[in-house]
């Protein structure tokens, strides 16, 4: 089943009182509990794609559905990650994760499940009163992800969500996510410019042209994953070691650089 469909997306945007293009007949499928990262060249489009996902924009024409229905505004069916944090920092963790949950009125017992669960799932065990100025980057990326995994949304929409934390922290995260991915699947439509984690985290790379963006091509990294048990290595840095990673990531960067290089002409 399709969970996020772009068909024939176009954008433009005004300024000056003059009209240019964003995004030129975008078309691209998420499978359900499929994790998609798109990548591409600065200002080609890629956060215009989320953000019409989310709601927050629509196309100029074309459209975009989310388990078969136009979107038409944010909803519950979808969940935003943001590479800002986004927390409230008057409540602790444990009311952050449970804010969405009382906007929707889910009652009390259910709530105090579902936040439970959450936060067994990010490893937050023993931080449940904590403030956010009390967690590190990390931590508070964790808090952020459990509040968008406890509503159990269709699509959970992800942009650039590690860009803040420093590397270390960022491959600590890269790897968390790769887990929550195989134990609690969600379909995943994951922005980044950091072409080694779309590699690593992502079933399909989609990579857009520099702007008018356009899906240029769509790597197919699963069934490479699943043929060289890329599963089997526990650290990220095993995985990016291996030639059949190095092969893919080459790939992509060559790709971009053609529009770089295109776009500088």
């Amino acid at each position: 089943m399709s969970a996020i469909v772009f068909e024939s997306v176009h954008r433009q945007f005004e300024r000056d009182g003059k009209s240019f293009p964003a995004l030129d007949n975008v078309t691209l499928t998420v499978a359900d509990k499929e994790f998609v990262a798109l990548v591409g060249p600065s200002g080609c489009g890629k956060t215009t794609c989320l953000r019409m996902a989310a709601g927050f924009e629509a196309p100029s024409s074309g459209r975009v559905l989310v388990g078969g229905v136009p979107v038409t505004g944010p909803g519950p069916d979808r969940a935003v990650v943001f590479q800002q944090f986004a927390l409230f920092p008057w409540k602790s963790v444990e009311d952050n994760i449970a804010f969405g949950l009382r906007n929707r009125k889910v009652p009390a017992d259910e709530r105090r499940e579902r936040i439970a669960g959450a936060i067994r799932l990010m490893g937050l065990e023993g931080y449940e009163t904590a403030f956010p100025h009390q967690l590190s980057g990390g931590m508070q990326q964790r808090v952020a992800i459990a509040r968008a995994y406890v509503l159990d949304p269709q699509a959970l929409l992800m942009d650039e969500p590690f860009g803040a934390l420093d590397a270390q922290t960022r491959v600590v995260m890269q790897e968390e996510l790769v887990r929550l991915a195989r134990v609690n699947p969600r379909t995943v439509l994951f922005i980044t410019h950091a072409v080694e984690e779309a590699v690593y985290l992502a079933d399909r790379v989609a990579i857009m042209t520099r702007r008018p963006g356009r899906i240029k091509e769509v790597i197919d990294v699963r069934s490479i994953r699943a043929a060289e048990a890329w599963d089997r290595h526990e650290r990220v840095e095993d995985v990016m070691d291996l030639e059949s990673f190095v092969h893919l990531r080459t790939h992509i960067w060559r790709s971009l650089r053609e529009e770089k290089v295109g776009g500088e002409r």
